[in-house]
């Protein structure tokens, strides 16, 4: 195992989307190395729910703002620093989109729920954000 503290390794993202001309758009952003297509997640703050933290990644990662679910949509797990991280997620319905924000190093775009799917590598959360319209259909669970 490496340096890094245990709470790293508990992480919370938010899956952003809104409603355009009737279809669901997936709101992707680029790794810090542009080198693939992400939603923003970070590290569970100790201090915050894991919603807000997920909250805070999107504003600080996306420049984004919004409702943010208050159960998650699921949760995926993916290897870094030596072990394994779980990733609790929800969704986000965007409210605000920021011109200037944190990251703005990082590229951000709409895209169908087909092509978010195509562009994410982890395979669990390629089913989450396939399960998102169902989801969505569920009963209004948003704070």
């Amino acid at each position: 195992m490496s340096d890094v503290p245990d709470y790293f390794f508990v992480q919370s993202a938010v899956i952003p989307y809104r409603q355009q001309n009737g279809d669901l758009e997936i709101l992707m952003i680029s790794s810090r190395k542009k080198r693939r297509w992400v939603i923003p997640k970070g590290v569970k703050e100790p201090e915050l729910s894991a919603q807000a933290s997920a909250a805070q990644e999107a504003l600080e990662e996306a420049g984004i703002e919004g409702q943010v679910s208050k159960r998650p949509v699921g949760r995926y797990e993916y290897e870094k620093w030596g072990g394994t991280c779980s990733v609790e997620v929800f969704t986000m319905m965007v409210e605000k989109v920021h011109e200037e924000w944190l990251e703005s190093y990082r590229d951000r775009e709409w895209v169908s729920v087909k092509q978010a799917v195509r562009r994410v590598n982890e395979k669990q959360l390629k089913q989450l954000i396939q399960s998102m319209p169902e989801f969505l259909k569920q009963p209004n669970d948003r704070s």
